[in-house]
């Protein structure tokens, strides 16, 4: 269609951070009130068992044979069951950094999660230079240094605000409030102290604190089981794809132990409770996402997929203003644009250093040679 690898992993990037986002925050706030809300465990698991799918259907494709697939899945995987292990750690993680989003995004605007979210490149950078041994320049530490002054003006917008209930509209709800007041039930409510209970049926309730420390956690782990996979994976001889699959096999089995902390529900309510077409359409984003990401990275440099973040940050920005009823304060606009100021400053090459600032070296004068 005319359109160059590179500008198509651009689309490809800014439609894939923008989606996931906008549309987990939407899952998790626009609930109808006769239906229970989806467990977060559960939407992780079978994302992880998609992902799985997935990349065993990817290597079938490549191998273009089937007994070569089962070859290949029993001499790397199952003859090897130490490679899994090295897995454990980095899968682990991922598994908890999966739940932890839809914790954040439950409790903090779309725009406000991208951009906070952002932290994991501070994160990446620091365990990169303890884990990696690399060199970061001064240019790359400045970008970080304007990465945490931005994230913080972003956060101002939230101190002191408490707990609050997302309003759900429902037109049963919308009935029910207009013959309360008409019969005059909200003196009732609240002089018998029923407040809060109106508050739970209305939506639910969000606390940006919590969906912080969620989102600040998420980045750690994030950056952490980076750099670990990234380590582990120097040297390795295996196969993207089946590396793909062993980090899936362990994170399908963190995910799985992750929903005995729901194990009640479960039981109460089933194991599909909650989910919708939005549901799955969530929980297909975020297991093909990243496998797309990996495939499109290879087209991507770092200036381009920083460009694609900014764009992203913005188009959420825009989105939950127009349909979440979001309002940036004049801080978080400020922040906005120092963030995104910084991961393009982190992602670009770094400039070369002018002349009339190089230092220059004194000529050493060679003294002749001696004559024997």
């Amino acid at each position: 269609m005319g359109v160059s690898m590179k500008h198509l992993s651009l689309l490809i990037l800014l439609l894939q951070n923008s989606t996931l986002v906008l549309m987990m925050r939407y899952s998790r706030v626009n609930v109808d009130p006769d239906q229970p809300m989806y467990l977060a465990s559960t939407a992780v698991f079978f994302a992880e068992l998609i992902k799985l799918l997935a990349c065993v259907f990817v290597l079938a494709y490549k191998t273009k044979s089937i007994p070569r697939t089962l070859y290949i899945l029993r001499k790397d995987i199952i003859d090897q069951p130490q490679e899994i292990l090295k897995m454990l750690v980095p899968s682990g993680l991922y598994a908890l950094q999966n739940n932890l989003l839809y914790v954040a995004l439950s409790n903090l605007e779309a725009a406000t999660f991208q951009v906070t979210y952002q932290m994991k490149i501070l994160s990446t950078a620091v365990f990169s230079v303890m884990m990696l041994n690399r060199r970061l320049t001064r240019q790359k530490w400045f970008a970080l240094c304007l990465l945490m002054v931005g994230v913080t003006l972003v956060q101002l917008q939230n101190v002191g605000s408490k707990a609050s209930p997302v309003v759900v509209d429902s037109k049963e709800e919308e009935e029910f409030s207009s013959e309360g007041l008409e019969g005059g039930m909200g003196d009732e409510l609240g002089d018998s102290g029923m407040g809060d209970i109106v508050d739970e049926e209305s939506g639910p309730v969000q606390n940006p604190f919590i969906g912080l420390i969620a989102v600040l956690t998420s980045c750690v782990s994030s950056g952490f089981a980076g750099c670990y996979f990234e380590k582990i994976l120097k040297g390795a001889e295996a196969d993207m794809w089946v590396r793909n699959i062993q980090l899936g096999l362990s994170g399908a089995l963190f995910s799985f132990f992750a929903m005995f902390y729901d194990r009640q529900r479960i039981f109460e309510g089933g194991i599909f409770q909650g989910y919708t077409a939005m549901t799955w359409i969530v929980v297909a984003n975020q297991a093909l996402g990243g496998l797309l990401v990996a495939i499109v990275v290879k087209y991507a440099d770092n200036i381009l997929k920083g460009f694609a973040t900014s764009l992203s940050i913005i188009i959420s920005g825009i989105i939950s203003v127009y349909f979440f009823d979001f309002e940036p304060s004049l801080q978080f606009q400020l922040g906005t644009l120092v963030v995104i100021c910084s991961t393009y400053l982190y992602g670009r090459p770094d400039s070369a250093v002018p002349g009339f600032i190089r230092p220059t070296k004194k000529r050493q004068s060679i003294p002749p040679p001696s004559k024997f």
